[in-house]
């Protein structure tokens, strides 16, 4: 019989590289696909894991995080442990907002043992992927273990811009290298690291002293501090991330694909992964839903376009438009004579007739004016956009309200 789980996701990140998406709101909660926001990953991995307790852990710019997840992630009311509750900083222990990832699950023991789990998992919310975790689950119960780590195996000569974990023959964890310029590989495959993903299972008993011990001696961070403090027991192991089965992936996919979409390049080429016949990530899998934003609307409607390689969403309105390796969320209008090539496009934005955009992120609530011309000269686009030292655009959130759009 599998323990009570409960869940912790961590969705308080400032996302400040990816500025100026992040300007008013935090990372997890940026649009992310045509339907989507990032957070909607790790709760789709949850629920799609039959996981159903889960609190958010919110701290800055949280408005819009909370709302989708009213809007779109009501669990079922009737069954007392089926809940997606959004938990923002209680201050327990004085004015301070979350010191760190460790802090964050402290100021909220009373939960833990309020539900009395017999594991507790604490994850992230700002990234790109998908995971059975229950495999990593019984991959913990399978070794008896105190926590187990979610690591993903990288090329060596990719390890100095990680932390790199090391474990010997059976995954149990030993040491930690902080970036180092000489990785310690994995002990099957001399060309691989393990790094971690930021995921935890941890036995409730153990995280409940970790968390303690770690108040004491002021130390916040789960990477940094608890984890490393509980390996000389030899209870803490690495669960591997490529051994994680999806059912309905393609043989086309990257095999555990995932991306840490922290800066706007990393969160473009994502974008970019999952457009064409054959994506490294495939946003089609019916056996494994990443659950979408409800949309209440008309349906998208083109009136004459040349559009290739491209994700248009609900309600959009295209009179004349040439569309390539784009992504256009809901609401758009595009209007005549309209160029767009290598964009994300997000919600309720309009583009006027003859305007040309290319590698543009246009933000929610934007009106791009007649004949403008944006990704073509840096030095002008600078005017009306921020401009990523990765060269792509960025047009903040515009101030056009849309009724019923957030």
């Amino acid at each position: 019989m599998q323990p009570k789980i409960l869940a912790f996701v961590l969705a308080g990140g400032k996302g400040e590289r990816l500025f100026p998406l992040t300007s008013f709101r935090s990372k997890p909660s940026v649009p992310f696909g045509g339907r989507y926001r990032i957070v909607d990953f790790v709760l789709s991995n949850l629920v799609n894991s039959h996981i159903y307790s889960v609190y958010l852990l919110v701290q800055y710019k949280s408005q819009s995080l909370i709302e989708h997840v009213r809007r779109n992630w009501v669990l079922s009311s009737v069954i007392k442990d089926h809940f997606m509750t959004v938990v923002p900083p209680q201050m327990r222990m004085g004015p301070e907002w979350f010191q760190g990832t460790a802090d964050a699950v402290f100021q909220n023991i009373s939960l833990i043992r309020e539900h009395s789990p017999g594991l507790v998992l604490v994850f992230g919310a700002d990234h790109i992927y998908r995971m059975d975790i229950r495999q990593m689950i019984d991959f913990h119960l399978e070794r008896d273990a105190f926590v187990t780590v979610a690591a993903r195996p990288v090329p060596v000569e990719q390890a100095s811009s990680f932390g790199v974990i090391m474990t010997d023959s059976e995954k149990r964890i030993v040491g930690f290298q902080e970036k180092p310029k000489k990785p310690t590989p994995m002990p099957d495959d001399p060309h691989r690291v393990y790094v971690s993903m930021g995921n935890y299972v941890f036995n409730t008993e153990v995280l409940l002293d970790a968390l303690a011990r770690a108040q004491r001696k002021k130390q916040h961070d789960f990477g940094a501090h608890v984890i490393p403090d509980l390996v000389e027991t030899e209870k803490v192991f690495a669960y591997d991330f490529a051994e994680n089965v999806i059912p309905g992936t393609r043989h086309y996919e990257e095999k555990g694909y995932w991306r840490d979409v922290g800066t706007i390049k990393a969160f473009f080429d994502a974008h970019m992964d999952m457009l064409g016949e054959s994506p490294l990530f495939e946003l089609d899998n019916p056996q494994w839903n990443i659950h979408p934003s409800t949309y209440e609307g008309p349906s998208t409607k083109i009136l004459r376009g040349d559009i290739r390689n491209s994700v248009v969403a609900e309600g959009t309105l295209i009179h004349k438009a040439r569309i390539r390796n784009s992504v256009i969320r809901s609401g758009v209008v595009i209007e005549n004579d309209v160029s767009v090539e290598d964009c994300i496009i997000m919600d309720h934005s309009v583009l006027k007739k003859g305007c040309s955009l290319r590698r543009v992120i246009v933000d929610k609530h934007n009106i791009v004016k007649e004949g403008e011309r944006i990704g073509f000269n840096p030095d002008a686009d600078r005017l009306s956009s921020h401009i990523d030292s990765s060269g792509i655009a960025i047009l903040p959130r515009g101030g056009r309200p849309v009724k019923g759009a957030r």
